[in-house]
C-alpha cells in the first residue's frame, strides 16, 4: 500500500514550492496525544513516510516543546534532508500558568527562527509558519521580519496558521504567503465560508491539519477510551460526553458509506479533503506505520460527485456539537491585529 508512486507531487501555492500531495503532521509523535513514541520508533516512522513518498513534514517549536524539531534533526541525517520539504512553526509560547502565550514581534520572530534552525540542524527552513497570530502586533510588522528572513536565506517560503481572511490579505500584501494552515474536515467546515475563497483568490496553498477530526473520523466515539491522562483531546469540547453522543451520528454515517465503498472511514474522510481541490494538501498525523499506510491509501479512493454530495449533506457545518478548542486557545476567529499605524518601534 505504501508504494512511492502512489503519492503524487503538487504545487503548494503560487511561489514555486512543490510538496508531496499528502504530508505528515509531526505533533503526535512527540506530544499532546499521550506518551511520545520512542525515538527509534519515531525515526522509523519518519523514514518509512519519506521512503513511501510522503516528503512534506510539518512540525513546530511548540511540539514537545522543542522535542519534535530535535527528533527531526536525527531523522533527517544521512541524506534524508535532501528528500523532504520541511515546515515548522513559531509563535506559541507556553506560559508558566499553563495558558497560551503568542508572540509575533520582530525580535522574537528572528530568535525563534534561529532557534528552530539550530534544533533542526538545517541551513534553511522550507516553509515557516506563524503558528498563531499575535493580536498585539500588526501583521505587517510580523511579516516584515519574515520577509527579511527570506531575504537572509534562513527560510524559503512563508505560511500562516489559524489566520482570518482579513489577516491573510494584509499579510499577503507585505510578502506573498505560500500556504495557510487550517483545520478542515467533515466535522470542521467553517473555513469554507471566507478563508478558503480568500486563499484561492490570492493563489495561496491550503494545508489541512486534523483532516480526520483528531482521530474521531477514523475511530468514532470509542476513541476516548484510549486517551491517557496526557492526551490533550480530553480537554476538547467535541470529545466531552454530552457532545460525543451527538457527534457519533456523523461518524456512523461516514462508516456506513465507507463500508459500501470498500475503504476505511479514515480513508473516506481523508479522500473527501483531497477531493476539495488540487491546491489542498492534508497532513494527517500518526504514530503508527500501519495508519500511515492506510492514510496513503486514501489517495487512491475516488469519490463521485454524488458521494461527495452525500458526505456534505451528513456533515453540514452545524451538524457537530462543541467548539474545536476551549476558549483559551486562540484560533482564526480572534486573529485580527491592530492597524500598522498603531505600531511604535521601541
Amino acid at each position: 500500500m505504501a508504494e512511492s508512486c502512489r503519492v503524487k507531487r503538487m504545487k503548494l501555492g503560487s511561489q514555486g514550492l512543490e510538496v508531496s500531495a499528502q504530508g505528515l503532521g509531526c505533533m503526535s509523535i512527540s506530544s499532546f496525544y499521550g506518551a511520545p513514541k520512542s525515538e527509534t520508533d519515531a525515526i522509523a516512522l519518519l523514514h518509512h513516510a519519506i521512503n513511501s513518498g510522503i516528503t512534506f513534514l510539518d512540525t513546530s517549536d511548540y511540539y514537545g516543546p522543542e522535542t519534535s524539531e530535535l527528533l527531526l534533526n536525527k531523522a533527517l541525517k544521512d541524506g534524508f534532508r535532501e528528500k523532504v520539504e520541511l515546515a515548522t512553526k513559531f509563535g506559541i509560547i507556553a506560559s508558566e500558568d499553563g495558558k497560551f502565550g503568542v508572540k509575533g514581534d520582530p525580535k522574537y520572530v528572528r530568535s525563534a527562527c534561529e532557534a528552530s534552525l539550530r534544533r533542526l540542524g538545517v541551513a534553511s527552513i522550507d516553509l515557516y509558519y506563524q503558528h498563531r497570530i499575535d493580536t498585539t502586533v500588526p501583521i505587517e510588522v510580523t511579516m516584515g521580519e519574515l520577509k527579511k528572513l527570506v531575504e537572509d536565506g534562513k527560510i524559503k517560503y512563508i505560511g500562516l496558521s489559524e489566520a482570518s481572511a482579513s489577516t491573510i490579505r494584509r499579510a499577503h500584501a507585505v510578502h506573498p504567503i505560500t500556504a495557510v494552515q487550517l483545520e478542515w474536515s467533515l466535522w470542521s467546515r467553517e473555513v469554507e465560508e471566507d478563508i478558503i475563497p480568500t486563499c484561492r483568490e490570492l493563489g495561496i496553498g491550503i494545508v489541512v491539519y486534523s483532516p480526520l477530526g483528531k482521530g474521531f473520523l477514523a475511530s468514532g466515539p470509542k476513541i476516548v477510551e484510549n486517551f491517557d491522562n496526557n492526551d490533550f483531546r480530553k480537554t476538547l469540547p467535541r470529545f466531552q460526553q454530552e457532545n460525543l453522543d451527538h457527534n457519533k451520528i456523523v461518524y456512523e454515517k461516514v462508516l456506513a458509506i465507507s463500508e459500501k465503498k470498500g475503504c476505511t472511514p479514515a480513508q473516506l474522510a481523508l479522500a473527501w479533503v483531497h477531493h476539495q481541490g488540487d491546491d489542498v494538501c492534508p497532513i494527517p498525523g500518526t504514530t503508527k506505520i500501519e495508519n500511515l499506510n492506510q492514510n496513503i491509501g486514501a489517495l487512491s479512493v475516488n469519490l463521485t460527485p454524488e458521494e461527495m454530495a452525500e458526505l456534505e449533506t451528513i456533515a453540514q457545518p452545524g451538524s457537530v456539537k462543541g467548539e474545536r478548542y476551549p476558549s483559551i486557545v486562540p484560533t482564526y476567529k480572534n486573529s485580527d491585529t491592530p492597524p500598522l499605524s498603531s505600531w511604535k518601534i521601541i
